[in-house]
């Protein structure tokens, strides 16, 4: 009894310590005042501040922009890659996975230094297109695991079926295995979006000139001084990844729930 107790804490202890700074942050937002210690009274003023700054517009279209078109370049490359590693066998499948999960399990600082070293060595100007590219590459890897379980979970027969039936392979792709694993589809759109919007790291090193994003605003705001519009903009961004999240994690566990199986007797 007293180790389960002890247990508690210990969770309750690691919990305030993770998210009481997220929690003074998004309450702090809304101080009338701009000190961090000191509450004068309840107040919009910073969030109405943050939408009449040029910067942060246009950090704000470049982020939205560039996590728009990388979710759906990242879902459409993932997915074909997924039926792709899939239909592999063996070793070949496995050193796909393997070369799959490198961008993944590899530090994102590394990462970024390779494409920025890449993109130099093809002297392309960086701008939105290096961006957009870099986002791109980090993203479609977890498409890829996010719609795999489903197409393992495919019976394989429904396509052979289909096909002995009179469908194209095509038209199977469409109508059979696309509607089966479209739960992963989305899981991995939602995934390509919210990576794309709180990326940093890869982002600094590929950025260009006039062109960047909300999480290097906030890097470079808070370098000045952290003022509360830097506050009411990670708030902003910290509601809108936790939506995604949630969204994502509902879909997850709502479609990987046993489903019932209705037999006709002859």
């Amino acid at each position: 009894m007293v180790k389960k107790y002890l247990s508690k804490i210990y969770m309750g202890i690691i919990f305030i310590f993770l998210y009481a700074p997220i929690i003074v942050l998004g309450v702090f937002s809304f101080n009338e005042s701009k000190s961090r210690g000191n509450w004068t009274g309840f107040s919009l003023k910073w969030y109405i501040e943050l939408f009449h700054d040029h910067d942060i517009r246009m950090a704000f279209y470049y982020t939205i922009t560039i996590a728009i078109i990388t979710a759906i370049v990242s879902t459409i490359l993932g997915t074909i890659a997924a039926i792709g590693i899939n239909a592999m066998k063996g070793r070949q499948q496995a050193l796909i996975l393997n070369v799959n999960y490198l961008p993944v399990v590899n530090p994102d600082i590394v990462t970024g230094i390779s494409l920025m070293i890449l993109y130099i060595s093809f002297n392309m100007d960086f701008g939105f297109m290096t961006m957009l590219l870099s986002h791109i590459v980090f993203s479609t890897p977890y498409v890829i695991l996010s719609i795999l379980p489903k197409l393992k979970q495919l019976d394989v027969h429904m396509t052979e079926a289909a096909m002995d039936l009179g469908a194209t392979p095509m038209y199977a792709l469409r109508k059979v295995i696309l509607p089966e694993i479209k739960p992963g589809i989305i899981t991995g759109f939602l995934m390509a979006f919210t990576l794309s919007i709180d990326d940093f790291i890869i982002s600094y090193f590929t950025k260009g000139e006039g062109v960047t994003n909300l999480s290097i605003v906030i890097y470079s705001m808070a370098r000045r001084g952290v003022r509360p519009t830097i506050n009411a903009l990670s708030t902003i961004m910290l509601i809108v990844v936790l939506l995604l999240m949630i969204l994502i994690n509902k879909r997850t566990n709502g479609h990987d729930k046993p489903k019932k199986i209705y037999r006709s007797e002859v």
